[in-house]
C-alpha cells in the first residue's frame, strides 16, 4: 500500500498516524509512507527520526473570536490544498489517513476532491474542529471512544476502532520496567507523570502529600517530573525523612514507558487520548486529573469515559490537593480486591487491536474504491 499519513502540532495526533502505518507496513512490508505536517509542529522532527518521508504545507488553525488571522488562515488553506494536491498527485496513493490537527484539513479535503479514499481518526471524545469539517468529505472516520459517535451523527461509515498507539504498547515487559527502575519484581508501586513536560499542579499535589506517605509503607512511588519542574520536585522531596525520601523516585524523564507501565499498580496521570489507550490497553487502574488548558476541555471527557467504565477516577485540577490525592491513592492501594476489579474494568475498556482494525477499514475503503 502506499499511504500518506497527516496529522500534527502535539504528539497526540502525531503517535496514532505513524502507529497506523507501522501496522499496514507489518501487514504488506513493501508498503510506502509519506507524512505531510508542517515546518512548525512537532512532526517536522518526530517523523524523520522515525524513518518517514516527510513533506511539508504552510498553514494554521483558526482562531475563536473574529481576527484578521482567519482570514489569512483561509488563503493559507486554498494554498495548502493546491500544494497537498501536487503532492498527492505526485506520490500517487492508495490512501490517505488524517489523525488530527489543522494540517490534515487541506491534506484529507484534497484528497477527497481528488478521488482518493480518505479515513480520519478522532482520539478523543469530543471532536477537534478540524475533524468536524473533514467529517464530511471523509470516506470512513474511526472513534477512540464510543462516546464519540453522536459527534459525528450526520457522517457516514463511523466505526469505533480505539486508539492505534495501544497496540503499540500490548506486548510490553514489566519484568524490564521493574529492572529499569530497580524495583524487585512484583513490588507495588504508584507511576505518577503529568505528561513529557509535566503537569505543575500535579507535581504540587505529589510534593504536598509526601510527607504522608509512611502511611503506605509497603508501597513505591515513582514521580516523573517533566525536565522543567525537575530540580524542583527533587529538591522538595530531599527534605523528607530518609525512610520516606526513600520510596519515592523522582526523574524528569521515562524512555521505556510501556515498559514501566505495565509493571504499575496505579498511575496518576493527565486524560489525553493516547495516554487513556495505552493505560486500558495494559489494564492498568488510574487517578486521572484531566488538564483544563486543552482546547475544548477535550481531557475531561476522555477522564470521565475511563471512569464510567470503572477503571479509573477523576480528580478536577481545580479539587486536587495533596490530601485528597493521597486518600484516593491509600483507599485503591489499601484494597486488592478493588484495584484488581479496576485493573480488570481498564483491560475491558482497552482495544490493543485498534492499529489492525483501523487498517482493516482502510484496506475495505481501497478495495470499494
Amino acid at each position: 500500500m502506499r499511504i500518506v499519513l497527516t496529522g500534527g502540532g502535539t504528539g497526540g495526533h502525531i503517535y496514532p498516524a505513524l502507529a497506523i502505518g507501522r501496522e499496514a507496513e507489518r501487514r504488506q512490508p513493501d508498503s510506502t509512507l509519506l507524512y505531510i505536517g508542517t515546518k512548525r509542529g512537532l512532526e517536522s522532527k518526530i517523523v524523520p527520526q522515525q524513518g518517514v518521508r516527510f513533506e511539508s504545507i504552510d498553514i494554521t488553525g483558526f482562531r475563536r473570536s473574529l481576527s484578521m488571522e482567519n482570514v489569512k488562515t483561509v488563503v493559507r488553506f486554498v494554498q495548502g490544498v493546491r500544494r497537498s494536491k501536487a503532492l498527492l498527485k505526485a506520490f500517487r496513493p492508495d490512501a490517505v489517513v488524517g489523525t488530527g490537527g489543522y494540517v490534515c484539513g487541506p491534506v484529507v479535503y484534497a484528497a477527497a476532491k481528488l478521488g482518493i479514499p480518505t479515513l480520519i481518526h478522532e482520539q478523543n471524545v469530543v471532536p477537534g474542529l478540524t475533524n468536524k469539517f473533514l467529517s464530511r468529505y471523509a470516506d470512513g472516520i474511526a472513534v477512540s471512544f464510543a462516546d464519540s459517535k453522536p459527534h459525528f451523527a450526520r457522517a457516514r461509515n463511523v466505526f469505533h476502532a480505539g486508539n492505534p498507539c495501544a497496540s503499540a504498547v500490548v506486548g510490553a515487559d514489566p519484568a524490564k520496567g521493574y529492572a529499569s527502575l530497580g524495583l524487585r519484581p512484583g513490588a507495588k508501586f504508584v507511576l505518577a507523570v503529568g505528561g513529557s513536560r509535566g503537569a505543575k499542579a500535579l507535581n504540587d499535589a505529589i510534593a504536598d502529600m509526601a510527607p504522608r506517605l509512611s502511611g503506605l509503607p509497603d508501597v513505591h512511588f515513582v514521580f516523573v517530573s517533566g525536565e522543567r519542574y525537575y530540580e524542583e520536585a527533587k529538591a522538595r522531596m530531599q527534605k523528607l525523612p530518609a525512610a520516606d525520601a526513600g520510596r519515592i523516585q523522582v526523574v524528569p524523564y521515562v524512555h521505556n514507558m510501556p515498559e514501566v507501565l505495565a509493571a504499575a499498580s496505579l498511575v496518576v496521570s493527565r486524560a489525553g487520548a493516547s495516554s487513556l489507550a495505552e493505560i486500558t490497553a495494559l489494564g492498568v487502574p488510574a487517578i486521572l486529573v484531566p488538564s483544563p488548558n486543552v482546547t475544548n476541555n477535550h481531557q475531561q471527557p476522555n477522564a470521565e469515559s475511563l471512569a464510567a467504565g470503572g477503571g479509573g477516577e477523576m480528580i478536577l485540577e481545580r479539587e486536587l490537593t495533596g490530601d485528597l490525592l493521597y486518600a484516593r491513592i491509600a483507599a485503591i492501594m489499601g484494597d486488592d480486591v478493588r484495584r484488581r476489579a479496576m485493573a480488570e474494568a481498564s483491560r475491558r475498556l482497552g482495544m490493543p487491536e485498534a492499529a489492525g482494525a483501523i487498517c482493516d477499514q482502510l484496506e475495505a475503503l481501497i478495495r470499494r474504491r
